[in-house]
């Protein structure tokens, strides 16, 4: 009887590439022999399934057959999947159960197969600094210097390891690959991986003569100074990456990445939200019957706000263009101006004469 393929991995027929492809490293994962809930019966049968199911060509064929496929055989009760695979050219694979493994998803979970399919280049760790700027600076971006100790390409031999006048030679061990073949035992058996040659650090050549400066790594640890723009509207929490100024790996690989992340100190003028700003000022009582020109603070500096006769308290203007530079767009934000009225606690004799002649004016 034929296995139903989509059961065994636990989806619809329905399901995309992606989901049959996250189930079946689900159920690998839980089921592997070396874990306590694996069951090796199981495990088998989870990636016979996925080496159908999860091709899109297989799958195909699968779908097309259906469960009824092997009654289309000869004597002897019809075909089994491995045989239509085989009858079709395809095969049904060597080793454990006839089947092939996929080891290339396998091997991410439990450290064995991929090998040279899944090389990498190795790359040195990435470094995080912070930096504090004013909201003033945010918006109209300003350069800074940051200082640092990290590894860094040897200056003597640019990073190479090779003595500056010498050359490299192919690797003995590896005879130039960058890589080694190795036997490794596993529950299936033995099994072939390629790994990475660790004379040449998979590089395939070695210097002749290695830098006396750093002896041979290619880094060496220094203090440096770098220059870092930060642009015009970046707001509070955001980084900067700059590739490749982390830290030196050696000549085996590449220098990570460094990232500045940028925060913004609080200002006691101005309030900001994405790309607005928010600001407060006071009038009196006169200025906001009859109406006044006031001068008020901007990002940019002074700048005069006209109060129209009849101003509410916490009546609010709009100050276009006056606010944050869109970072990943064009313009600038606007400034918002919330105006409050000012009402004295204790006014002068005078100006209380003044105020209940009003009073009575306004009745």
């Amino acid at each position: 009887m034929s296995k139903d393929y989509y059961k065994i991995l636990g989806v619809d027929k329905s399901a995309t590439q992606d989901e049959i492809k996250k189930a079946f490293r689900k159920k690998a994962h839980k089921l592997h022999p070396d874990k306590q809930t694996g069951d090796e019966a199981k495990f088998k049968e989870v990636n016979e399934a996925y080496q159908v199911i999860g091709d899109e060509k297989k799958r195909s064929q699968y779908d097309q057959y259906g469960s009824g496929f092997d009654q289309q055989g000869g004597a002897g009760g019809g075909m089994s999947w491995e045989d239509v695979m085989r009858a079709q050219g395809q095969g049904g694979g060597q080793g454990f159960g006839g089947m092939n493994f996929d080891f290339g998803d396998l091997g991410d979970m439990f450290g064995f197969g991929g090998g040279s399919r899944r090389s990498r280049q190795q790359r040195g760790r990435d470094i995080q600094v912070d930096v504090e700027i004013s909201l003033k600076e945010s918006v109209q971006g300003i350069e800074k210097e940051i200082s640092l100790t990290k590894n860094s390409a040897c200056k003597k031999c640019t990073g190479s390891g090779v003595e500056p006048g010498s050359s490299l030679s192919t690797c003995g061990v590896c005879h130039g690959q960058g890589q080694v073949t190795k036997i490794q035992q596993t529950i299936l058996g033995a099994m072939q991986t390629a790994a990475t040659c660790t004379n040449c650090n998979g590089k395939g050549k070695i210097p002749k003569v290695m830098c006396k400066h750093c002896g041979g790594d290619g880094v060496e640890k220094v203090s440096e100074t770098i220059k870092v723009k930060i642009p015009a509207g970046i707001d509070n929490g955001q980084s900067i990456r700059l590739s490749g100024r982390g830290e030196y790996i050696g000549s085996a690989g590449v220098a990570g990445d460094l990232y500045v992340q940028v925060h913004i100190l609080p200002s006691q003028l101005f309030k900001r939200e994405g790309s607005t700003l928010y600001s407060q000022t006071t009038i009196n009582f006169a200025q906001a019957v009859l109406g006044d020109n006031i001068s008020i603070a901007t990002i940019d500096g002074e700048k005069t706000l006209v109060i129209p006769p009849g101003t509410q308290s916490h009546q609010q203007f709009r100050l276009k263009d006056r606010g944050v530079p869109k970072l990943n767009g064009h313009g600038r934000g606007d400034q918002y101006v919330t105006v409050i009225v000012h009402v004295p606690k204790k006014p002068s004799k005078k100006a209380r004469q003044l105020i209940e002649e009003l009073g009575k004016e306004m009745k």
